[in-house]
C-alpha cells in the first residue's frame, strides 16, 4: 500500500499528483488571444511510488509533463509521464527501485549501471521532438503532440556525454541549439562538453573541457561568439555519497568562477575568471560586444538552496540567500582574471529570469521573473523551507531602467515565466507571457496570460485547471510551425 512520507517534500502544497490526464477546451475566463497556435510545454517532477528515503529531494521525482495546446482562443491540456527508463523499470517492479537524489550507491541492486534519469526539469522543442531533460543524463525524446515517449537519444552516435543539461539555448540567428553537459564521463568528474546541435537535430560540434571543481551546473550562457560557464560551488563528493548525505553541499570557502570559451575555439582557448563566494544559478541571458561579454543571472551573498545545506554545518541564512539580477562584465582579452564589472540590476529579489527568445545571445532589451516579496499577506501554509514566498511576476527594461510588478493575491503562488511572441515579426517583447498561478487555498491551477510589456495590469485571459499542478521547473513554447503534425 501506497504512503507518502510526512515531510515538506512529499506533503501539503507538495504532495505528488500521480495521475495523467487529458481536457478537451479548457474553462477560460477573459480572453485567449487567438493569434495563439502551439503548445506551452512544463514539466515537474512527481514521484509514481512513494521514496525508497522519507528524507529524499523534491527534485527526484519522475518528469510528469503537461501540454496546454493553443488553437483559435481556445485551450486543451493534455498531461502524461516521461516514460524514462527508470519509471519503466519501476513501473513494472510496482514500487521505488532507485534510491536518493543523484546517489546510485543507495539504489536496489536489480536497477545497477542502468540511467538514472527523471526528465523532470525542463521541457523543449527541437528538430520537432519534445525534449524532456534532467542534467544527470541524456536528452529523453517524445512526441510533442502526443507526449509519447520515444526514449533516449545520443544524437545519432555523435554525443559521446553521458549527460546533457537541462538549459539549451537556440540560437536565433542560426537555428542551432546550443548545449552542454557536466560529469559528462560520469558522477562527480570535472568532465564537461560543449555542442551545437543543427535545426534537423545533427550534431555539429563537441568540445570537452574541465571546470576547476565539480559542481552543479544548471544553466550557461551564450553569445554570438562565446559560450559562458559559471562555476558555483554547489559541490559533492562520494564521501557525501557514502555519507548519505544530500548530493550538493554548499562551500562558503570556496570561489567563483566564469569560464569564457570561444564557439568556434578548443578547450585550450577557454580562459577563466575568478570572483569571491557566492551563489548563482540561473541566466537570463548573455550577449558580448567584441570581447568583452556581459552575463545576466541573479546573484546572492549565499546559499539560495537550504534542501542543499552548507558543507560547513553553517545554518541557512535566508537574509543572505536573496538574489537579485546582477549583470557581470568580462573582457575575453584581459591580462588578468578579475570580473571587470559587477553591476545589480533590480532590488527586486527574484529568480527564474526569462526573456524574449528570439533575443538570445543579444543584448535584449527585456526580461521576466518571478519576485519573492515576504511582507505581502499571504493565507497559505509555509511555502518552502527557506520561507520564501513566490508571490509577483516581474519585468525588466535593461535598457532604461523600468521595472514593474504583478502581485498574485494572498492565496496564491507563481510558476516561471514564458514569452510568446505576438507573430515571429513582432518587435522585443510585442506579444504575451504564460505562467502557472496555483490557488493555494482553493486547490486549482490556472494559466495565465498577460500582455508582455504591461504585466502590472493583470492577466488577460486565464486557463483554469479543475485541481492544482504540482510546483514545477521550466517550460517553453513551441509555435504550430515547429509542430509536426499540426492540425
Amino acid at each position: 500500500m501506497a504512503h507518502f512520507p510526512d515531510t515538506l517534500a512529499f506533503s501539503g502544497i507538495l504532495k505528488p499528483l500521480r495521475f495523467e490526464a487529458d481536457i478537451i477546451d479548457v474553462e477560460v475566463e477573459g480572453v485567449i488571444p487567438p493569434e495563439l497556435n502551439g503548445t506551452f510545454h512544463r514539466v515537474h517532477p512527481d514521484q509514481q511510488f512513494p521514496p525508497m528515503f522519507d528524507n529524499d529531494q523534491f527534485f527526484n521525482g519522475d518528469g510528469l509533463i503537461s501540454q496546454f495546446r493553443f488553437r483559435g482562443g481556445k485551450v486543451d491540456f493534455k498531461q502524461r509521464y516521461a516514460q524514462t527508463d527508470k519509471f519503466k523499470l519501476e513501473r513494472a517492479a510496482g514500487k521505488a527501485l532507485f534510491g536518493a537524489y543523484r546517489n546510485p550507491l543507495t539504489d536496489d541492486p536489480s536497477v545497477k549501471g542502468r540511467i538514472r534519469g527523471t526528465a523532470n526539469t525542463n521541457a523543449v522543442v527541437h528538430a520537432g521532438k519534445l525534449m524532456a531533460l534532467k542534467e544527470d543524463s541524456p536528452a529523453l525524446l517524445m512526441d510533442p503532440l502526443t507526449l509519447e515517449t520515444f526514449g533516449y537519444t545520443n544524437w545519432g552516435g555523435k554525443c559521446s556525454s553521458q549527460t546533457f543539461t537541462a538549459h539549451p539555448k537556440i540560437d536565433p540567428l542560426t537555428g542551432n541549439m546550443i548545449a552542454f553537459s557536466y560529469a559528462s564521463k560520469g558522477l562527480i568528474t570535472r568532465d564537461c562538453t560543449f555542442m551545437e546541435i543543427s535545426p534537423t537535430g545533427e550534431l555539429l560540434r563537441e568540445v570537452w573541457f574541465e571546470v576547476p571543481y565539480y559542481c552543479m551546473m544548471h544553466d550557461f550562457g551564450v553569445t554570438e561568439d562565446y559560450a559562458v560557464f559559471h562555476i558555483v560551488p554547489c559541490v559533492s563528493s562520494w564521501d557525501r555519497l557514502e555519507a548519505k548525505l544530500p548530493h550538493f553541499g554548499f562551500d562558503t570557502t570556496l570561489p567563483v568562477y566564469l569560464g569564457i570559451l570561444p564557439r568556434k575555439g578548443e578547450a585550450k582557448d577557454m580562459k577563466w575568471f575568478k570572483s569571491p563566494n557566492l551563489f548563482c544559478s540561473h541566466v537570463m541571458n548573455a550577449f558580448n560586444d567584441g570581447t568583452k561579454i556581459y552575463f545576466d543571472t541573479p546573484v546572492a551573498k549565499n546559499n539560495m538552496f537550504p534542501f542543499f545545506p552548507d558543507v560547513h554545518g553553517a545554518p541557512f541564512n535566508r537574509e543572505e540567500g536573496r538574489s537579485f539580477m546582477t549583470r557581470w562584465t568580462v573582457d575575453y582579452n584581459s591580462k588578468g582574471d578579475e570580473f571587470e564589472k559587477v553591476e545589480r540590476l533590480t532590488d527586486h529579489m527574484g529568480e527564474f529570469p526569462r526573456i524574449d527568445d528570439r533575443y538570445a545571445t543579444q543584448n535584449n532589451r527585456y526580461g521576466w521573473l518571478l519576485v519573492m516579496d515576504a511582507s505581502l499577506p499571504f493565507n497559505g501554509p509555509s511555502a518552502r523551507a527557506s520561507g520564501l514566498r513566490i508571490n509577483n511576476l516581474g519585468f525588466m527594461d535593461l535598457h532604461t531602467g523600468k521595472q514593474s510588478l504583478w502581485f498574485c493575491g494572498p492565496d496564491c503562488l507563481i510558476q516561471e515565466p514564458c514569452f510568446i511572441p505576438k507573430s515571429p515579426a513582432s518587435p522585443e517583447g510585442v506579444g504575451y507571457v504564460v505562467a502557472l498561478i496555483d490557488n493555494i487555498v482553493l486547490n486549482y491551477s490556472e494559466l495565465a496570460i498577460f500582455d508582455a510589456l504591461a504585466v502590472e495590469n493583470g492577466p488577460i485571459g486565464r486557463a483554469k485547471l479543475p485541481f492544482r499542478l504540482r510546483q514545477g521547473l521550466h517550460g517553453n513554447w513551441m509555435d504550430a510551425s515547429g509542430l509536426p503534425g499540426w492540425p
